[in-house]
């Protein structure tokens, strides 16, 4: 039976193309037909980039969210397709990612019924509306242009995160008749309140240490930022989101080990477009909520008001990152401030902290051996491993979006996918990926991904063999005891040239400047295997969970 030209699907490719979407991830099912058949009409104004697993796609329109700020969408089947993908929908939602969602329903006249129709999932739209910050399911038609409007808007407005659309089967491809789709007006972000300024300046001005941290919502303010810090003479730290905000290499962008050791002294916290993860649990303790720090004053900058009701903020601004911070400068500046911070204390305290970072090896030395190749502008996936941990510090960020990390979430097995819409949204720009083996074989398989699709994305394996952490922690806290966490791997290299793709096997640091080198310069997928012997990392949580009391 051939489908109607004219449908729903042609509704949902009509709103993407209208507001910009010119690559959609996907995997097509029964129930998703219609869709596909627009996608494939359409392909000289949308490209559809497929996938081995649903995770994949759902991690790949992560990461061309994340990497660029720009609405990733996927599609899929429902019941097991939407369930397979809800760890990158919950991903996305942690690290305030704008991501869309497309899948389906059992026909209309099974939905509800329990009949265990083809995929049916009990109350799938009850599912979706818990992983995402809005979710439909639209009843005919005619109504599919409003539901799109409605779910770009939300994705992409306030705090970014996933939305979702559903239509059951029997509708999506039912032939019906829709008014041109509209590029969707994003509601402004409240303006800063004057009062709520004035109040952050007298904090600033009774302030004599004040030190910034900035998350995933200051990814667009790096200059406003800068200028803060510079006014202030302030240090900026970020621990994963913010990473990149203010380069590394600027005198006052420090990492989370140069801030540890300026912690004593700060009698003020800035928080800009975070949820300040770094003092209140990595620096506080992770078993027990902390609302405030004795001694210390909070100032928050949020474009969502709920923030300010999660910590006890004595200066809460509700605005766009950029323009709340904007407006504080403009502020401090009329009132001619005059900033107290040590410059000196802040250089000592990145150089100390790049001497001690050497002690985490041989992760250090990879990292090392990693930027020095990559171009300032490359992008750097990390994965749930022990180089990816050490890289949250150790691994230094020059550009806004170019450090790629799946936030608080720590969902092991994002990273390769991720780095393959990353790649995808970024073509002409490096992306690195840098995975253990136990995160890798989650999404193996994408492999045959990146050779169908061209994406020429460089994954670096590290393999030890074993969850890394897992086995550590088991080992020096359960009396030696160990379960589950020793991995049985298969010849990387040999897998990766069976998918065409080429592969390097390395076993030391000084051996990543020349393999990596020619990798990138291929142009094409490539993997480098890293040898790592079992047990032999030093553990990286001394910078992420300082030791002592927090003064």
């Amino acid at each position: 039976m051939s489908l109607p030209s004219v449908h729903a699907g042609d509704a949902i490719v009509d709103a993407l193309v209208a507001n910009g979407v010119d690559v959609a991830f996907g995997i097509p099912g029964a129930q998703m037909y219609p869709l596909f058949d627009a996608f494939a009409r359409r392909r000289d104004e949308i490209r559809l980039v497929g996938a081995r697993h649903e995770q994949g796609i759902g991690y790949m329109a992560f990461g061309y969210a994340r990497s660029t700020g720009k609405l990733g969408v996927f599609s899929l089947v429902p019941g097991p397709g939407v369930l397979n993908a809800s760890a990158a929908m919950c991903t996305a939602l942690g690290a305030c990612a704008p991501v869309l969602c497309l899948t389906g329903e059992i026909p209309s006249t099974f939905r509800g019924r329990g009949r265990g129709h083809l995929h049916e999932l009990p109350d799938q739209l009850g599912i979706l509306k818990r992983l995402a910050k809005h979710a439909v399911h639209v009843d005919t038609p005619s109504e599919m242009p409003h539901a799109m409007e409605a779910a770009i808007s939300a994705a992409r407005s306030g705090r970014p995160g996933p939305a979702a659309v559903s239509m059951c089967w029997d509708t999506l491809g039912e032939p019906a008749t829709f008014e041109a789709a509209r590029r969707v007006a994003l509601p402004n972000a409240p303006a800063p309140d004057p009062d709520a300024i004035a109040t952050c300046v007298r904090l600033i001005r009774d302030a004599r240490r004040p030190m910034i941290f900035v998350g995933t919502g200051a990814q667009d303010a790096g200059p406003e930022v800068a200028a803060l810090a510079e006014r202030l003479g302030a240090p900026v730290v970020a621990f994963r989101g913010g990473r990149g905000v203010v380069s590394s290499d600027e005198a006052l962008g420090v990492d989370m080990a140069a801030a540890w050791s300026l912690w004593p002294e700060t009698d003020l916290m800035i928080g800009i477009g975070t949820r300040l993860e770094i003092p209140y649990m990595r620096w506080a303790g992770m078993m027990r909520r902390v609302r405030a720090l004795p001694g210390r004053k909070l100032i928050r900058i949020d474009i969502d008001p709920a923030e300010m009701d999660r910590l006890d903020t004595d200066g809460p601004v509700v605005a766009d990152a950029a323009a709340g911070t904007r407006a504080l400068v403009d502020a401090l500046e009329a009132a001619s401030f005059d900033p107290r911070t040590d410059r000196e204390a802040i250089a000592a305290a990145k150089a100390r902290a790049e001497v001690d970072m050497r002690e985490i090896q041989p992760q250090m030395a990879f990292l090392d051996a990693i930027r020095d190749v990559l171009p300032r502008d490359g992008f750097f996936v990390e994965e749930v491993s022990q180089v990816g941990f050490t890289s949250n510090y150790g691994f230094p960020v020059y550009e806004p979006r170019t450090y790629v990390s799946c936030g608080y979430q720590g969902t092991l097995g994002f990273g390769f996918p991720t780095a393959l819409g990353v790649k995808v949204a970024n073509p002409r720009k490096a992306v690195v990926s840098v995975t253990g083996d136990g995160g890798f074989m989650f999404a193996m398989p994408e492999l045959a991904t990146a050779v169908q699709y061209s994406i020429a994305t460089v994954t670096i394996v590290f393999d030890n063999a074993s969850y890394g952490n897992v086995l550590r922690d088991q080992e020096t806290r359960f009396d030696g005891r160990s379960i589950g966490a020793e991995l049985v791997n298969p010849d990387f290299v040999a897998l990766a040239r069976s998918f065409g793709v080429d592969a390097t096997a390395i076993d030391r640091p000084s051996e990543m400047r020349p393999v990596l080198d020619r990798a990138l310069a291929l142009d094409a997928p490539a993997l480098i295997h890293v040898r790592v012997p079992r047990g032999s990392e030093t553990s990286p949580w001394r910078f992420l969970h300082p030791s002592g009391p927090v003064a």
